[in-house]
């Protein structure tokens, strides 16, 4: 039986995507690993170094001591949970009913709401009709609601959530409507346990959009006992105020060296979270994510 391998340019084609794809693996992953290196190392050896660097110098623990020692940190972790926890779930459950609905046969006008709602994607009031509306209209301003109402349902999302659903056979549907089911039990005893992949991405997609987001919150926050802890990362790392964490964060390291590696700490402790949730969901994930380049 003769070797898929057995011509000398396909041996030569598979080592050059061997090399150009662990050249691409090394690009995305030294970036993360020269932060979580800089925020082990100790404050003024990392100062005093230069260069590509493949290991803590000299292992130090003091910048996660002064994050988590700071208040603004664990207020923004608090905020931000609230935020991901209960917008996601607003935006499960609205998700899911638009998407179950504009996804049957039978719901007149379907079709124009889903082409008024695809509109949306390529055009909005802009900024400051969303500000004035936020926080003149629904009175929301320094209020968590507006980080998460007004995102309620994505566009894209509820057109890959619909596409799942109508790929569950009508005939079930109406099977369990012969047999007396309601629309809500149809939907949550049989189109939900049905598309579990689809809902695990959209699981992933909301709460990423949520963690992530800031520009909302530099919008409609101004107390400071309300931000997110991207809200807070952003301050420390744009604004470069460390120095509430540096004051007594580590000895023998002078304010401004250990404030340097307090940004990398900072950086750890807001970016593993949502990262520890994607291998939970990555059996459901590619399944998920191409049912929207399927079907159309």
């Amino acid at each position: 039986m003769a070797s898929r391998h057995d011509s000398k340019g396909e041996r030569l084609f598979d080592v050059f995507n061997y090399v150009g794809l662990s050249i691409l693996i090394l690009a995305c992953l030294y970036p993360f690993a020269y932060v979580v290196f800089a925020s082990l190392s100790e404050a003024n050896a990392f100062m005093a170094h230069s260069g590509i660097l493949l290991h803590p110098l000299g292992l130090d623990f003091s910048s996660y001591k002064a994050v988590f020692s700071n208040p603004n940190i664990l207020q923004g972790y608090r905020n931000t949970l609230i935020i991901v926890v209960g917008g996601t779930a607003l935006n499960l459950a609205l998700t899911s009913l638009g998407a179950y609905g504009l996804s049957r046969k039978n719901v007149k006008l379907a079709t124009p709401i889903m082409l008024g709602i695809v509109f949306t994607m390529f055009f909005s009031g802009g900024i400051i009709p969303v500000f004035l509306l936020v926080t003149k209209t629904l009175h929301l301003g320094d209020n968590l609601l507006a980080l998460i109402l007004p995102t309620a349902i994505n566009t894209w999302n509820l057109i890959i959530m619909r596409t799942s659903f109508a790929a569950i056979p009508e005939e079930l549907i109406e099977s369990a409507r012969i047999d007396g089911a309601s629309e809500p039990f149809i939907l949550a005893r049989i189109v939900l346990p049905l598309s579990m992949s689809v809902i695990s991405v959209m699981l992933l997609f909301y709460g990423v959009q949520h963690w992530n987001a800031w520009f909302q919150a530099v919008i409609f926050l101004r107390d400071r006992e309300l931000y997110p802890v991207q809200l807070i990362l952003r301050e420390i790392l744009i604004q470069n105020n460390t120095s509430a964490m540096s004051q007594g964060a580590g000895s023998g390291s002078d304010t401004y060296s250990i404030g340097e590696t307090i940004k990398y700490a900072t950086v750890i402790v807001t970016t593993l979270p949502i990262l520890f949730i994607y291998p939970f969901l990555q059996k459901y994930f590619v399944k998920g994510v191409m049912i929207g380049a399927i079907k159309g």
